[in-house]
Order: C-alpha cells, then sequence, then structure tokens
C-alpha cells in the first residue's frame, strides 16, 4: 500500500466511527421520543428544535461529571472495561463491507464472530471488579445469557457460510442480486432479530440490567464518562445489529438509499419492542435459548447442508 492509501484508509475509518457515533446519539433521542410517545407523554422537547440537541447536552453532562470510584473496587479492571467494550464494539464495524475494498476483508465473518464473543469478557470483568454484589450478579447473568444465545447466533451465520461458500459479508450482496434472503429464510430472519435482542441485553432480555431486581445490574457503580462508554457501546452494538439484519436478509447494497431504511427500521423495531414487552422470566429465558432456538438453528443448519448436495450433485 502506498502511503496516500494509508492515510485514506485511515480519514474512512475515521470518518465512518464518527458517523456511528453521532448515529448513536440521534437513536437515544428516537428511542426517548418513541417511549415518550408510547406511554402517552411527550420525550425531550426542550433543546433545541423537538429537542434535538439533547443527546449533544447528555453527552456534555456526563463527561463533565464528577468520576467516583468505589474505595474497594478493582481500580485498573474497573477503569479500562468501558473502554475495551467501546472498543470491541466500533472494532466490529470494520466488518462493513465496502466495494472499494477499505477493510472487506475475505474471513469478516469470523471477524465479527471473534469481538462478540470477547464482548462477553468486559461486561464479567465490570460486574467483578466494582466489587458489588448487585454488579457481580447482573454480570454473572449477562454472561450465561450472551453465551448461551452466541451458539445460535454462531449456528445461523454457519448455515449462511454454507450457502454462499465464503466467509465474507460481501458476499451477501451478490446472491441477493435478484431475490432477497428473508423470502426464502424467514423463519431464521425471526431467529436472528431475537437472538440480536438478546446479545444486545435489550427489553425482554435485559436482565443484565435488570432495573426492578438489581438497581443497574453491572453498571450500578459506573458513573459519569465509564456510564456513558457503556452506554455507547450497548446503542452502538444495536445498530450493528440492525446493520447486520439489513446485509444478511434485506439485500445488502451499501451504496442504496434502501439499505440505509431497512436499518432504521430495524433499529425502530429494538425500539418498539422496548416499548410494548415486558421482561421475561430468567429460567424462560435459558430454556428457549438451548430448547427452541437451538433445535431450529441446527435442523436450518442441516437443511442448507442438504439443500447445498443436492444442488451439487443433482443440478451441476
Amino acid at each position: 500500500m502506498s502511503f496516500i492509501e494509508i492515510h485514506l484508509s485511515f480519514l474512512s475509518v475515521i470518518l465512518l466511527l464518527i458517523m456511528v457515533m453521532v448515529s448513536v446519539a440521534f437513536l437515544t433521542l428516537l428511542e426517548r421520543k418513541l417511549l415518550g410517545y408510547i406511554q402517552i407523554r411527550k420525550g425531550p422537547n426542550k433543546v433545541g428544535l423537538m429537542g434535538i440537541l439533547q443527546p449533544f447536552c447528555d453527552v456534555i453532562k456526563l463527561f463533565s461529571k464528577e468520576q467516583i470510584f468505589p474505595s474497594i473496587s478493582n481500580y485498573f479492571p474497573y477503569y479500562l472495561s468501558p473502554i475495551f467494550s467501546l472498543f470491541l464494539i466500533l472494532s466490529s464495524w470494520l466488518v462493513m463491507p465496502y466495494f472499494t475494498n477499505l477493510y472487506s476483508f475475505n474471513l469478516s465473518i469470523l471477524f465479527f464472530l471473534c469481538c462478540m464473543s470477547l464482548g462477553v469478557y468486559s461486561i464479567m470483568i465490570a460486574g467483578w471488579s466494582s466489587n458489588s454484589k448487585y454488579s457481580l450478579l447482573g454480570g454473572l447473568r449477562s454472561v450465561a445469557q450472551t453465551i448461551s444465545y452466541e451458539v445460535s447466533l454462531a449456528i445461523i451465520l454457519m448455515s449462511f457460510i454454507f450457502l454462499i461458500e465464503n466467509y465474507s459479508f460481501l458476499e451477501f450482496y451478490y446472491i441477493q442480486k435478484y431475490v432477497w434472503v428473508i423470502f426464502i429464510f424467514f423463519p431464521l430472519s425471526i431467529i436472528w432479530f431475537i437472538v440480536c435482542l438478546a446479545e444486545t441485553n435489550r427489553t425482554p432480555f435485559d436482565f443484565s440490567e435488570g432495573e426492578s431486581e438489581l438497581v443497574s445490574g453491572f453498571n450500578v457503580e459506573y458513573s459519569s464518562g465509564g456510564f456513558a462508554l457503556i452506554f455507547m457501546a450497548e446503542y452502538s452494538s444495536i445498530l450493528l445489529m440492525s446493520m447486520l439484519f439489513s446485509l444478511i436478509f434485506l439485500g445488502g447494497n451499501l451504496y442504496s438509499l434502501m439499505f440505509y431504511l431497512n436499518l432504521s427500521f430495524i433499529s425502530f423495531l429494538f425500539i418498539l419492542v422496548r416499548g410494548t414487552l415486558p421482561r421475561l422470566r430468567y429460567d424462560k429465558l435459558m430454556t428457549m435459548a438451548w430448547k427452541s432456538f437451538l433445535s431450529v438453528s441446527l435442523n436450518y443448519l442441516m437443511f442448507i447442508l442438504g439443500l447445498k448436495l443436492f444442488f451439487n450433485v443433482y443440478l451441476i
């Protein structure tokens, strides 16, 4: 690579991450407005036109507040885990399949799975290092939940790896040139969406932040900047999962407006689910992961393997 190419790729990554952060800011505003209308009240509407500057005020407020460290906490893991969490999610965004081949490396699906698996550690370390019973319980819940649903997530991705015979997300654009995958594998898309809700710790699977019984879960001891980083990591992961849903099931053309409308609609569904569904019981969550989703995703894996074998043997 030439010096100019290195500079251009670096600038492109910086631009992508800035856009993700701006998107996170406005996603929080959208969520607060939507939840307000669902609960028959107005959301933020004072700062700027229709409250459009509210996210930036929240950022300034959070980062200018005093950071409090519990005296019995393990300082370095406590301090570094929110930074590590946000770093992992922003690294996962580099799997976006640009045609300009920015970072569209051939193993982007495996890179995504590695980043998602490492995300468990940041929650576990945040819960443990705070040295609080509530945060430890929230962290343990979240780790068990994330690991359980990651199995189904990986098997669904394995099914698509067999279907496209490639490890690159860019391949999803080529196979959906004539028909979207959602029309062929609609049940699988529903399972993927529910698994994404569980992976991002969103309602009705928000057991890591069970306010009614755990005060605030694994992040109960965090304030100011640390809390803001955890918050940004959660909403970045929502946008990432929405982008992957749009990429895998709804066409995957990054250069069409429809892709970003689909992405916005999936993000809207995340918020709608939060406003309408109550939290599940924890044992039902785990039962659903191991008895329902795992069996269905394994069946789809076998089905796609059989389908590929049939096409390879009889039609080629």
